[in-house]
């Protein structure tokens, strides 16, 4: 993979809850237009690095980071209206939250509250991310209708949908595929791969192998410890620094 222009940029960066260290002294890089992935087994602090990229820290009281995160060159701790931040840095979590209302103001909240009021550009915007997402041609008879009436898969990329209609520079996905079926899933995937054409992904996974199948560099977390970064294929074909990280990529724990 060719090296390209920092999105991301994190040093020496510390979680902890309550006092308790979740993640600890965790440097790396984010490109531009890549999909980054990051595995590991449950509790490793792959979700809590999540958090604390579009200051989510801020809704839990006892969670504590230290450390610097940039973002397009701008340290995201000293940027004072966090909302406007997370208009840039859309979020898609492991359960599909389908807000209750219809499918239609699903997308076109995010647009109405940043002052699109125009009928004509909503609809543009909600077939827009729909398309993107994957979802336009199963829905676009029924709009009107609940997006919580949907099926889990769909329900997942109508949140794909939302989170698009911010349209971020940078999207963070945490297990996205948890609770949805395998072909949904390889559809998502196949979203994400065309995606990333226009924007920068994160991708937290358990499953190795859906990080081979999207990820350009992988991170492997491990009791909240980054134990090394590499690209994703070059991890698989046993070139690894530590050998924890082939032992997890094996299958011998995790």
């Amino acid at each position: 993979m060719v090296a390209t222009d920092v999105k991301l940029a994190v040093r020496d960066l510390n979680i902890s809850y309550g006092g308790q260290r979740a993640l600890s002294g965790v440097s790396l890089d984010v490109h531009e237009h890549e999909i980054f992935g990051i595995i590991g087994p449950a509790g490793s602090g792959k979700t809590s690095f999540l958090r604390t990229l579009n200051r989510m820290e801020i809704h839990h009281k006892d969670m504590t980071v230290e450390g610097s995160i940039v973002f397009d060159g701008r340290d995201i701790s000293r940027v004072k209206n966090v909302y406007a931040l997370r208009r840039h840095i859309g979020v898609v979590f492991p359960l599909p939250v389908g807000l209750p209302m219809s499918i239609y103001d699903n997308v076109a909240l995010a647009p109405r509250l940043s002052g699109i009021k125009k009928k004509v550009a909503l609809d543009e915007i909600v077939e827009r991310c729909l398309t993107r997402a994957a979802l336009w041609d199963e829905v676009k008879e029924r709009l009107d209708g609940l997006g919580s009436l949907l099926s889990g898969g769909q329900q997942q990329r109508l949140t794909i949908a939302r989170a698009l209609s911010q349209e971020p520079k940078l999207l963070l996905l945490d297990e996205f595929s948890i609770a949805v079926d395998p072909v949904t899933t390889m559809r998502i995937e196949d979203v994400l791969k065309e995606l990333k054409q226009e924007l920068t992904i994160i991708l937290v996974t358990n499953l190795v192998q859906q990080a081979r199948r999207l990820a350009d560099r992988t991170a492997f977390f491990l009791n909240g410890e980054l134990i090394e970064v590499g690209e994703t294929e070059a991890f698989f074909t046993g070139e690894v620094k530590d050998q924890r990280t082939l032992d997890y990529l094996e299958g011998r724990f995790g």
